[in-house]
């Protein structure tokens, strides 16, 4: 079997090994090629004559489909598979599979890392311990930023998978509060300090809201200026979710007139992120490299899972299908 990966150096920048997928079949690994749809050509280049193609987030669309006609199969190397056209694949008999649950230990621990970073702002201090402001300063400690405490607060969870679920054992164990807004809710699963919720009582309780639904047209944009008159003023929001389902011109007005405190996400709504996007000038904005999933450990987990997946087609019992 021929194996071509589109965009391999964000899974595997060189401290892993592509060993397993080499015992599959014949390997050709590209660091990158491109991430926009309309290179269409220079992505078939690439993947020509493949049978099984891995992609993280190159896009494969269905003209490109139309001109690979020896592929039977595609490997996600994310959960998310929406650059992938899943219609197209499947009306061509193409098997597409996703890795489900690889990361949710490692982001759940980053949704704290940010919240942490906003309640805490230890890297603001901490730099200004390390440009001479403590043994230069009159008083025995200082701080630039309010500092706030977590015991108490209430934390919202849109969307209630296994991240979700993980960030709120997290929230818990630090003495918050969790409501939840998700399609299938638990009740089986409240107990004092956790409760399931409407989504317009979570925006007018939660101190803090953080984002773990996938992306479909019907949440696009779900936080933007409607919704944020509805949250409490000095709101906390967390995204390390999908960038789209905030409209960041909204956040940014909201984070510049106070409405929001503060406001940390690992995604945005284009990737690599533009330089025009309002949050790069936003008061009280976090931004991080969408990282979340990256931890080596994460990472690791993801490899076995997709050379799993691919043994597993091979073997005429796929797994982790989307497209069935």
């Amino acid at each position: 079997m021929k194996i071509v990966v589109l965009d391999g150096y964000t899974l595997n920048p060189g401290d892993l090994s592509w060993g397993g997928f080499e015992k599959l079949g014949e390997l050709t690994v590209h660091d990158r090629i491109s991430y926009n749809p309309a290179d269409t050509e220079k992505i078939v280049d690439q993947a020509k004559d493949a049978e099984a193609i891995l992609t993280n987030k190159t896009p494969i669309t269905k003209e490109m489909l139309n001109l690979l006609p020896n592929l039977k199969y595609i490997g996600v190397l994310a959960t998310g598979y929406n650059v992938i056209d899943i219609e197209a694949a499947k009306d061509r008999g193409i098997v597409v599979s996703n890795i489900p649950g690889y990361g949710t230990d490692a982001v759940a621990q980053m949704v704290f890392a940010l919240l942490l970073e906003v309640c805490n702002h230890v890297g603001a201090h901490g730099e200004a311990v390390r440009n001479g402001e403590w043994t230069n300063h009159k008083d025995w400690c200082f701080w630039h930023h309010p500092l706030i405490e977590l015991a108490n607060k209430t934390l919202g969870l849109i969307g209630y998978g296994s991240i979700g679920q993980a960030t709120a054992k997290i929230a818990q164990a630090f003495g918050m509060n969790v409501v939840v807004h998700t399609r299938t809710p638990k009740p089986e699963l409240e107990n004092e300090r956790l409760k399931f919720v409407g989504l317009d009582e979570l925006f007018a309780q939660s101190d803090v809201i953080s984002l773990h639904c996938p992306l479909t047209e019907n949440n696009k944009g779900m936080i933007n200026k409607s919704s944020i008159a509805k949250m409490k003023d000095g709101v906390i929001i967390i995204n390390t979710a999908r960038g789209p389902l905030i409209n960041e011109a909204n956040l940014a007005e909201a984070l510049n007139s106070g409405k929001v405190l503060g406001a940390a996400v690992d995604v945005v709504s284009v990737e690599p992120m533009q330089a025009d996007n309002p949050l790069l000038t936003a008061k009280n904005s976090i931004i991080t490299p969408h990282i979340a999933w990256a931890p080596k450990e994460a990472r690791e987990r993801l490899m076995n899972m997709a050379v799993d997946n691919l043994h597993a087609f091979i073997s005429g019992k796929p797994v982790n299908i989307v497209n069935p």
